[in-house]
């Protein structure tokens, strides 16, 4: 038996031609490398204290503990701010004179560059249009009270904890501003104070209603020098961290009568985005416009990047300020969610393990989140407002509700007449059935032969009534064709339903080498390195030489040895988990690999 190694580096290599990716893993989603071996990340399930927070994209989240050792959660929407205490009591702290931004990014075009009533609509535009970046929100604690200040409002806010209070505006503080951040002194930074786009500004020490300077106090300000825009600041060892869009300058307190000394550090290191950055033990991490960076303390430096070409061409450049990161410690790793081509939400995540030094990519729709530390798991939450702990388990499948009318005798879901459905496995799909609309129409599942499909299908309440509802969780063994219909009524009110497999949990090669010269190899059998056998699935294709028609073989799941048989010079390989909550681990597949002669 000639046994050949398929040994794989860890990390993702999606960058240049298809031939670069040879011999490394080029795509998957879901999946990290623990001391070489590739994995399942942990998954996710719904905070059992907050289900969810807000009905609109959050847009930023922050976690704190009070005093006395209360837990909190913060959250903030284009038009929203909550609050919620760890038992899930939540508090609307929107201030009722709120200035409402936008949920997405949008460029104002036409004659005038304003929205109606408000900027210098009816004027001229200076170029080709304005772009209107997607509201974000600054949120940070000072002492035990929450700030936080709306990029479309511009004031800054302080919610004192009061279960009666909204957030209110800090006395005598610039209005205007782009963000603020609270340093280690106890100081609020306004960022792009007074409508400034360089100016930052602060209050006295500890003392955040003393902005105007004085001999008594250490408030003051400062332009910075920069052509660029600031856009977040970070806390990192002992400094604060001001980044433009352009450039990075280091904010360290010296103390009267200066307060603070800045230092611009680095050039042509701009941010993607107002909440691109992440600090860790390691420095300051950010997604700049055209490539990554750290912050050591001391310098910046680009950070190599093996997807580099991949993120950045399949980023939604319109939708960027929806860019944000996150610190996932237990790991090492640096998460950034991004909105990728194809869509105008988060939709895709690039992740960096900053101690192994690799990437990851994926799919995963989070808008916002808080790594573990106040709370025993990250949270995230979704692009609806729900709530989820993460890094727990293994299962990787959020809930989705479709809203359920009835018109013209036909079932409406999500606004489309009796639509075609497409269902995953493993999935669960609540079909809200409270709309009045419903009444005397319960919503029921059948196979292709019209017999009655019932498995994973639960009804709750009365069509038509408050809460009503059909919660489906779609097995790994259903059925590729259902339908759903009224089974007061018949098919006539649904139509038909696809059941396909979930695109979740998987990594594949760029094609691997396994002939040499004119030889074409004949591959007979697997022998798999994989923790739990049983629980993953291993599909190869192969070619004879590049840019040639790819076959497929497989899935198979690996046993020792697995008879596998097919020929070519180059193969793929592709792994995916066959079983929900499987906590597979898989090393250094072999193959049993004999020269079969010429092409």
């Amino acid at each position: 038996m000639t046994l050949l190694p398929l040994k794989i580096p860890a990390g993702f290599y999606k960058t240049g031609t298809d031939l670069d990716a040879a011999g490394r893993w080029e795509d998957g989603s879901l999946v990290r490398w623990r001391d070489g071996s590739l994995r399942p990340i942990g998954g996710w399930r719904v905070n059992e204290n907050i289900a969810s927070i807000t009905q609109n994209a959050p847009r930023a989240m922050h976690t704190w503990e009070s005093n006395n050792g209360t837990r909190y959660v913060s959250a903030g929407s284009y038009s929203e701010l909550f609050a919620v205490v760890s038992g899930g009591t939540t508090y609307d702290i929107t201030p009722p004179d709120l200035t409402p931004g936008s949920e997405s990014a949008a460029v104002n075009i036409g004659y005038g560059y304003g929205f109606y009533g408000a900027g210098p609509y009816g004027t001229p535009r200076p170029d080709t249009g304005n772009l209107v970046e997607a509201t974000t929100w600054s949120l940070d604690n000072f002492g035990e009270y929450l700030v936080a200040c709306s990029t479309s409002d511009g004031r800054l806010l302080e919610w004192q904890l009061g279960s009666g209070s909204d957030a209110a505006v800090i006395a005598n503080a610039p209005t205007n501003n782009a963000g603020l951040i609270v340093t280690e002194e106890r100081f609020i930074l306004a960022l792009g104070a007074g409508g400034n786009p360089r100016k930052v500004q602060w209050c006295d020490r500890e003392n955040n209603t003393s902005w105007t300077p004085a001999t008594t106090n250490e408030a003051g300000d400062i332009e910075l020098q920069t052509s660029g825009q600031i856009q977040t600041a970070v806390r990192t060892r002992g400094q604060t961290l001001v980044i433009t869009d352009i450039d990075a300058h280091a904010a360290r307190y010296i103390g009267p009568p200066y307060v603070f000394g800045f230092e611009r550090i680095s050039t042509s290191c701009g941010i993607i985005s107002r909440k691109a950055a992440a600090d860790v033990d390691m420095g300051v991490f950010w997604m700049g416009r055209g490539g990554f960076f750290r912050f050591d303390g001391n310098v910046v430096s680009e950070i190599p990047c093996a997807v580099h070409d991949y993120v950045f061409g399949d980023i939604n450049t319109s939708q960027k300020s929806k860019t944000w990161a996150f610190t996932n410690g237990q790991y090492g790793e640096i998460w950034w969610f991004y909105p990728s081509s194809n869509s105008n939400e988060v939709d895709r995540y690039v992740a960096f393990d900053y101690k192994e030094n690799h990437w990851m990519i994926g799919n995963l729709s989070r808008t916002a989140g808080a790594s573990r530390g106040v709370f025993e798991y990250p949270m995230l939450i979704a692009s609806d407002g729900g709530m989820y702990d993460h890094e727990v388990g293994l299962s990787y499948v959020d809930t989705n509700t479709l809203l359920v009318t009835v018109s013209g005798g036909v079932f409406y879901v999500d606004g489309a007449a009796k639509p075609e459905l497409t269902l995953k496995r493993g999935y669960t799909y609540i079909f809200d059935q409270s709309d009045s609309t419903n009444s005397n129409h319960p919503i029921a599942f059948k196979n292709a032969d019209n017999t009655t499909y019932t498995q994973g299908v639960t009804n709750t309440g009365t069509p038509g009534s408050s809460g009503a509802k059909t919660t489906f969780i779609v097995a790994s063994d259903a059925p590729s064709n259902l339908k759903y219909y009224c089974t007061v009524h018949g098919n006539s009110m649904g139509s038909t339903i696809s059941v396909g497999n979930s695109d979740g949990v998987f990594a594949q090669t760029g094609p691997i080498s396994i002939g040499a010269g004119d030889n074409i190899m004949q591959v007979t059998d697997l022998i798999p390195d994989e923790k739990t056998q049983g629980d993953v699935n291993v599909t190869f294709k192969s070619r004879f030489y590049p840019n040639d028609t790819e076959y497929s073989h497989g899935p198979f799941t690996p046993t020792s040895p697995t008879s596998v048989r097919f020929s070519g010079r180059q193969i793929r390989m592709r792994v995916e988990g066959d079983a929900p909550y499987a906590s597979w681990r898989v090393g250094t597949m072999r193959i049993d690999a004999k020269p079969g002669g010429r092409r």
